[in-house]
């Protein structure tokens, strides 16, 4: 009897630690961007500077203006055309006058590859109102935890390639003021796009 009750004290034992480490994984997990900008987290988004074809380029450049920010690389196969050709076709949908006061900044995390004559390259293909800019992995990186994103590079033996780079696939709306205050997915449509952006330019800055 004795030892069964030992056991039985020893196994409740064990499951409360487990419940109390499930709870406090619960409760430190990574909260989703959209669910910190809902909560008024203040320390995503902000300022930075980066290098395009012309020199640097900061955010704060463009306050006044709405700006769409999207975080990738030039050589990505999908879900990079199909974010940058959501934010073309939402600025198309804007009037002369709108689309003026809209700013797109297409950040790459793969320097190594994409210089800022490239990236220049590469924007203006999908629209005049979208600038490329990079920079060290050390600047790069910070922007990428300013906004909650993330990146890695997967090694490709078999491709010509070489590697890609695995990456979070957000576009991020920046008010007049240089505010992150919302993100949609890189598949959202066109129309939600412009939906948002009419909204941010509304308002007053």
């Amino acid at each position: 009897m004795n030892t069964q009750l030992k056991t039985l004290k020893i196994l409740l034992l064990l499951t409360a630690f487990l419940l109390a480490g499930l709870t406090l994984a619960f409760v430190l997990r990574p909260q989703p961007v959209e669910t910190r900008i809902a909560q008024g987290d203040t320390r995503l988004g902000g300022d930075f500077t980066l290098t395009s074809a012309t020199g640097p380029i900061s955010l704060s450049d463009f306050r006044g203006q709405v700006a769409v920010v999207y975080i990738g690389y030039a050589s990505c196969p999908d879900v990079c055309p199909t974010a940058l050709a959501v934010l073309t076709q939402a600025l198309r949908n804007l009037d002369d006058t709108q689309r003026e006061q809209v700013q797109g900044i297409f950040i790459s995390v793969d320097p190594e590859r994409d210089t800022p004559e490239k990236l220049a390259q590469y924007s203006a293909f999908f629209s005049p109102r979208l600038i490329g800019v990079t920079g060290s992995k050390d600047e790069i990186d910070r922007v990428v935890k300013q906004y909650g994103a993330f990146y890695r590079r997967v090694e490709m033996r078999d491709s010509a390639l070489g590697y890609a780079v695995d990456h979070s696939s957000r576009l991020y709306l920046i008010n007049r003021e240089g505010q992150l205050v919302h993100t949609l997915l890189h598949n959202s449509t066109p129309d939600e796009l412009t939906l948002h952006l009419k909204q941010l330019l509304a308002e007053q800055g």
